[in-house]
C-alpha cells in the first residue's frame, strides 16, 4: 500500500488515494467522501490509460523519449489532480509546489 500519510504532508494536498489499474479504490485519506474517492479512482485509472497511449504516440511520431509514462496532471483554475503510477493527490493550486508533489508521488509510487 502507498504511504498516503507522506503525501498528505505535502503543502497544498487535501486528499490522496491509491487505485488499481482497473479503477477500484484501494485506499484514500483527506477531506473527501468515499464515494468521491471511488469516482476519482475510476477517472484516474482511465486517464492513466489515455496518457500511456498518448506517450506511446508522441514517442512514435516525434522520436523523442516519452515512455515509460511517469505521471500526469489535470489542472483547473483552483484545483489540480496529480497522478504517478496508481497513486494520486488533489491539490490547491495556489498552495502547492508541483515539483514537490511529483517528487513525493514518485517516491510513494516507486517510479
Amino acid at each position: 500500500m502507498a504511504n498516503l500519510d507522506r503525501l498528505m504532508q505535502v503543502k497544498g494536498v487535501w486528499a490522496a488515494g491509491e487505485f488499481s489499474p482497473d479503477g477500484k479504490l484501494i485506499a484514500y485519506k483527506g477531506n473527501i467522501s468515499e464515494e468521491h474517492a471511488a469516482m476519482a479512482a475510476k477517472m484516474c485509472a482511465a486517464n492513466t490509460l489515455m496518457a500511456e497511449m498518448q506517450a506511446e504516440g508522441y514517442t512514435a511520431f516525434s522520436g523523442q523519449e516519452w515512455v515509460p509514462l511517469i505521471g500526469w496532471a489535470l489542472s483547473g483554475p483552483k484545483y489540480s489532480v496529480c497522478v504517478v503510477g496508481n497513486v494520486g493527490v488533489f491539490v490547491k493550486n495556489d498552495e502547492v509546489s508541483f515539483n514537490e508533489v511529483f517528487k513525493a508521488l514518485r517516491e510513494v509510487a516507486g517510479k
